[in-house]
């Protein structure tokens, strides 16, 4: 894998979209596109051409896994690793994302100076293990 810089983050909730943004951004150094929905995701991702998604679970309309399946659609978006985040984290249904190929899940609250470095170690983890 190449160095991470460009992530896609999108999450229904305008408070973890702005403290992920501040983390990712300012602590991180990375370039971020921020969306609210996964319709939205779709419309923007294949311009951004995002090293990683970063995604919520639960959104309302489309959650994160059905979002994911349409980013995988995209043209040039088929193998971008993701990271799922979550409130409601159960043991079966993070190893069940992670069989079905997310490097991750993220438990929210999280902490936004740990979350850019975090996601470096997803990352360099992944580029090991992920083919």
């Amino acid at each position: 894998m190449t160095e991470l810089k460009r992530i896609l983050h999108v999450d229904d909730d305008e408070d973890i979209r702005e403290i992920a943004n501040m983390a990712l951004e300012m602590v991180g150094e990375f370039e971020v596109l921020q969306c609210a929905c996964g319709q939205d995701a779709i419309e923007q991702a294949e311009a951004f051409a995002p090293d990683l998604f970063l995604l919520d679970y639960m959104m309302p309309d489309m959650d994160g896994e059905m979002t994911l399946n349409e980013l995988r659609k995209l043209p040039g978006l088929s193998d971008v690793p993701v990271v799922f985040m979550t409130a409601r984290v159960q043991k079966d249904m993070a190893d069940n994302l992670r069989r079905n190929g997310a490097l991750d899940v993220i438990t929210k609250p999280f902490d936004p100076m740990e979350l850019a470095g975090h996601l470096r170690e997803i990352w360099q983890a992944g580029s090991v293990s992920v083919s």
